[in-house]
């Protein structure tokens, strides 16, 4: 049994259906908010909840309690923490929203796991924005993290020095999960290539920051998914990895795909760097290459895979 937090959020949605597909009873908390359209929360539910093998439970992380229950009833062997509160503008005017979600409701579950007897490994998302200002590429784990320059990657490195903690203290395996820029099918809608899609569909500019000159490792879903199954079923007494595809891309050239998958030229805006953003994100991913893992999907199929979901989802 396999207790995953954040089933109807992006990448808890496919990890979920990748292990119920795989055999695995999975429990499931989700508080289902509404930091986006939550319509598209529920269709991702909505297909889990047709597995037999799926339990799922509605409820925030903030409580305690009702996390108890399901941590008593289902006595996890692993745990995968996916939900938090994501996105690094949001942070910007919501910080209580990261305090009490990615704080308050991390300890909850990392407090929940270490009282729960027989836990093999205790895996959870962090965030390549933990490397903050850091300019050396690739970023590497054992590079510096002590320059966060958004709420949302300061919560994200808090997680990881808890997490170190509670292996220390307590001998609980931890391996925290360093995401790049996660894209594909049933993607959130805050995340670039479903902004931009949208956008060029509805013949509406799309915003371009920093004047174009980004680059970031866009890393396709079902690689992630592979990624995250090879460290849960590799545990370690304390662990970080970098989740990310073996090539960083230039983000003209991504929009330069989807344009070619849209048959759609996009009408730019460019604007200077934003707030809390970075110009470059490179993942060094040779240590969880170590387990076996390789990115295997490049943007042109990813892209490709996700336009064909968008189109079919909202009726293009």
């Amino acid at each position: 049994m396999i207790l995953i937090t954040g089933n109807a959020g992006f990448i808890g949605f496919h990890l979920t259906r990748r292990l119920l597909d795989d055999g695995i009873e999975v429990a499931g908390i989700d508080s289902v908010n509404n930091y986006y359209d939550p319509t598209l929360k529920e269709k991702r539910l909505h297909i889990l909840n047709q597995y037999k093998n799926f339990h799922f439970h509605r409820i925030d992380l903030c409580d305690y309690e009702g996390c108890a229950k399901v941590f008593e009833e289902y006595k996890p062997k692993k745990v995968c923490h996916l939900a938090a509160q994501a996105g690094v503008r949001y942070s910007l005017s919501h910080p209580f929203a990261y305090q009490k979600s990615n704080n308050e409701g991390f300890l909850n579950i990392i407090e929940l796991a270490r009282h729960q007897q027989g836990i093999e490994n205790f895996v959870y998302a962090s965030s390549s924005s933990v490397y903050g200002a850091n300019k050396k590429l690739p970023f590497c784990e054992t590079d510096p993290v002590d320059q966060p320059i958004s709420l949302y990657a300061a919560t994200k490195r808090s997680n990881e020095l808890t997490a170190h903690c509670y292996s220390h203290l307590f001998a609980l395996p931890t391996s925290g999960l360093r995401f790049f820029t996660v894209y594909g099918p049933w993607g959130r809608p805050d995340m670039a290539l479903f902004l931009f899609t949208k956008s060029i569909l509805e013949g509406k500019p799309i915003d371009v920051f920093n004047n174009g000159d980004m680059k970031r490792n866009f890393t396709y879903i079902d690689d992630v998914v592979e990624g995250i199954v090879r460290v849960l079923d590799n545990p370690k007494s304390y662990e970080l990895y970098n989740i990310g595809n073996n090539r960083a891309e230039q983000l003209l050239d991504f929009i330069s795909v989807i344009e070619k998958c849209l048959g759609k030229k996009a009408e730019l805006n460019f604007l200077p760097m934003q707030a809390g953003d970075v110009p470059a994100t490179v993942a060094d991913i040779s240590k969880i290459g170590a387990l076996g893992f390789e990115p295997k999907t490049d943007i042109g199929e990813g892209i490709k895979r996700f336009v064909e979901w968008y189109l079919g989802e909202y009726n293009f």
